[in-house]
């Protein structure tokens, strides 16, 4: 795809070198690179627009707030739903947190919460959390020997388990699966559940439409998607959103407060007390613009292929075993080289400039079922090309005579 090269030039990090080769980044899953648009944006606000927001009525904050405002705006057209149903948090863990600490009172001994064994420790603990606190039982649906959700069983575990919380990952921050939301969502709905979806690696390879997968909470974080870090949105529908308990509590989500009594707002700003990240929402806000200017369908197509081709030359390799679903995949690779430790060829590849991912990924739980201490994870973003992954098998095939002798 010709675009790709001017496309890359917007990514400033990408133009530096790591002992003496050119930067390959390779680990997008744990945080996207940052295009230039969203930098300035940042320094914009601290250089000219300083200020707090739904506080002053001076000039500064009136600007600071119009614009902070805006964003959520822009968030609520990008995913199809209502501004006020989207609360800006710290990050995806933040958000699910909020909404597992919400449900306390809404579940009782012996009702089930149903998640997947490919979630990240934020989907997990929250919900391990929530069943000690009500007596509730955390079930898992499971995964294949490759680490590969079968979607029959998967629904059939629903409907076996009626559950009353069912929380997934969009696709699979440690080998990229993307998993069959709508429909697992549709099943656990019509059984009465409530459902969240955790995004924060799915939202910048596929643009979700939240009016269609139907949802009840989805969460995401700003800096897996090109925007700063700090931030992560959690979305919800109203009348949900708004019965769950206040969370944190301080200035700014409150309506009145006495030394006896104390009133709050409604969502989002019963959600967001204090002051918030203003340079990241609005840095973020520039994330969306350039994520809105592109071919999002034209880029994930490049993804896909960009992947294969990685797959293919990683196949390639004698005693590589790459794990997942190769053919339904965001464009992570999550290997294992025979029984050598996955620090050491992480060690060995930034030798040679490039950067990947290696240990458990946050995922211990699918690691052991796997029967694994970890894997090398390498995550592709549609600013990462063909010459990337070349790079990344001459420094794999380096690496690994190496260690052979």
């Amino acid at each position: 795809m010709s675009d790709i090269t001017q496309l890359r030039k917007d990514f400033p990090t990408l133009k530096q070198t790591i002992e003496g080769h050119p930067l390959v980044y390779l680990d997008s899953g744990a945080t996207s690179q940052k295009p230039q648009a969203v930098i300035d944006a940042v320094n914009l606000f601290y250089t000219k627009n300083n200020a707090n927001v739904h506080r002053g009525l001076h000039t500064l904050s009136e600007v600071a707030t119009t614009q902070y405002e805006k964003v959520r705006e822009k968030l609520a057209r990008f995913l199809d739903v209502n501004a006020m149903e989207c609360v800006w948090t710290s990050g995806a863990t933040h958000s699910i947190n909020l909404v597992a600490a919400g449900l306390t009172s809404q579940l009782s001994t012996g009702d089930v919460i149903l998640i997947t064994a490919l979630e990240h420790h934020a989907n997990i603990v929250p919900w391990q959390q929530l069943a000690a606190r009500t007596g509730a039982k955390l079930e898992i649906i499971s995964v294949d020997e490759h680490g590969v959700i079968n979607s029959d069983l998967a629904l059939a575990e629903i409907q076996k388990s009626k559950p009353k919380v069912f929380a997934c990952s969009h696709a699979s921050n440690t080998l990229g699966n993307i998993q069959d939301v709508q429909a697992f969502v549709a099943k656990a709905k019509e059984l009465g559940a409530i459902t969240l979806v955790d995004g924060a690696q799915a939202f910048l390879h596929l643009r979700p439409n939240l009016r269609q997968l139907d949802c009840d909470f989805y969460v995401l974080s700003a800096h897996k998607a090109l925007g700063p870090t700090g931030l992560g949105v959690l979305y919800g529908k109203y009348e949900l959103l708004n019965a769950l308990p206040v969370y944190q509590t301080g200035g700014e989500m409150i309506d009145t407060v006495s030394f006896t009594k104390t009133t709050f707002r409604q969502a989002p700003a019963k959600f967001e007390p204090g002051t918030p990240n203003i340079s990241a929402v609005l840095g973020f806000g520039a994330a969306l613009d350039y994520l809105n200017a592109i071919n999002f369908d034209a880029l994930h197509q490049y993804e896909q292929g960009l992947y294969q081709y990685l797959i293919q030359r990683l196949q390639s390799i004698d005693g590589i075993k790459v794990y997942g679903d190769l053919k339904n995949n965001i464009g992570t690779a999550s290997f294992t080289y025979k029984n050598e430790h996955h620090y050491d060829l992480a060690m060995l590849l930034n030798s040679y400039g490039v950067a990947v991912r290696s240990g458990h990924h946050c995922t211990q739980p699918l690691m052991q079922t796997l029967n694994l201490n970890g894997t090398i994870r390498v995550s592709l973003a549609f600013y990462n090309n063909r010459c990337d992954v070349d790079a990344f098998i001459s420094a794999l095939t380096n690496s690994i005579e190496l260690i052979e002798g």
